[in-house]
C-alpha cells in the first residue's frame, strides 16, 4: 500500500525583487517522521517554513499536506487541517498569563473568536484544553503567571504548548533551542522527544548536537535549494555538507 506523505513539496520557488529565496525546493516527509532542516544563514530555511505555513505565497510550485493540495490556502485554513508552527523570534503577549496566551492561540480554531464580548475565563472547555497543553510542557504550576515574569526558556515552552494545543498533525519548529541555556535545552529536548508519533515534526535548528539526536532524516539547504538530503549518516558523510558549512 502506498503511504501518503505528511508533507510533499514540489519545485517551490520564491523571489523577492529578483533575489531567489527558494529555488525549486523538493521535499517529502513521511507521517511520524522527525525531519531536520539545516543550512547557513540566508539559505532559505525560514522562507520555506513561511511558504509551508501559508504566510507567504510561492511564485511557482506546490505544497500538499497529507495528500491535500494547500498551495493557495490561507494560513488559518492550514491550521484547521492540522498544521501548526513556532517561530524563530518568540511572538507572545508579555502582559497576559501563560494560560491566556495558550487560550488565545486556540481561538483561531473556534467560532468564539467572532464574539468581542467573550470572557475567556468562563469558557471551561477552552480553559481545560489550554491547561492540558501547559501540563504537557511542564508549566501547569505557572499558568496564572504573567509571561513577562518568566524566563526565556519558559517562553519557548509556552510557544510549543500553544502549537501543541492546536492538536497538529504536522508541527513546524523554527529553532526551538535558540538562546536556551544548557539546562533549558535539556528540558525542551525531553519535551520534543515525548511528542507522540501521530505528530510529524519538521525542525530548523543550528544546535547540531541536539538536532542530530532528534532527526531521522536531514535536508541541507544552500542558496535557497536542497543541496543534500538523506539519513543522518548519509548527510554527515556527504562531502557537500562539509563544503557548505566549512567551505572545504
Amino acid at each position: 500500500m502506498i503511504q501518503t506523505s505528511a508533507l510533499s513539496i514540489r519545485k517551490l520557488d520564491k523571489s523577492y525583487q529578483g533575489l531567489r529565496a527558494t529555488r525549486g525546493v523538493d521535499l517529502e516527509v513521511a507521517p511520524g517522521e522527525r525531519r531536520l532542516i539545516i543550512g547557513p544563514n540566508g539559505a532559505g530555511k525560514t522562507t520555506l517554513f513561511n511558504l509551508i505555513a501559508g504566510e507567504i505565497r510561492p511564485d511557482t510550485g506546490s505544497v500538499a499536506l497529507f495528500g491535500r493540495e494547500i498551495t493557495r490556502l490561507p494560513s488559518h485554513r492550514r491550521v484547521h487541517l492540522g498544521l501548526s508552527r513556532t517561530y524563530q523570534i518568540i511572538t507572545l503577549f508579555p502582559r497576559d498569563t501563560l494560560l491566556r496566551n495558550v487560550m488565545l492561540s486556540l481561538l483561531g480554531l473556534s467560532p468564539l473568536r467572532w464574539n468581542p464580548l467573550l470572557r475567556l475565563d468562563r469558557q471551561r472547555p477552552l480553559v481545560e484544553r489550554a491547561e492540558r497543553a501547559l501540563a504537557r510542557v511542564g508549566l501547569a504550576h505557572m499558568k496564572h503567571r504573567p509571561l513577562v515574569e518568566t524566563s526565556y526558556g519558559e517562553r519557548r515552552r509556552v510557544e510549543i504548548a500553544m502549537a501543541l494545543a492546536q492538536n497538529p498533525r504536522l508541527l513546524l519548529l523554527d529553532e526551538p533551542f535558540a538562546g536556551l541555556s544548557v539546562d533549558e535545552r535539556r528540558e525542551v529536548k525531553a519535551l520534543l522527544f515525548a511528542i507522540p508519533r501521530d505528530v510529524t515534526i519538521v525542525m530548523i535548528e543550528h544546535d547540531m548536537d541536539v538536532a542530530l539526536d532528534f532527526a531521522e532524516r536531514i535536508s541541507v539547504m544552500h542558496f535557497g535549494a536542497v543541496a543534500v538530503d538523506g539519513t543522518r549518516a548519509e548527510v554527515v558523510a556527504d562531502p557537500r555538507t562539509r563544503e557548505i558549512y566549512l567551505g572545504a
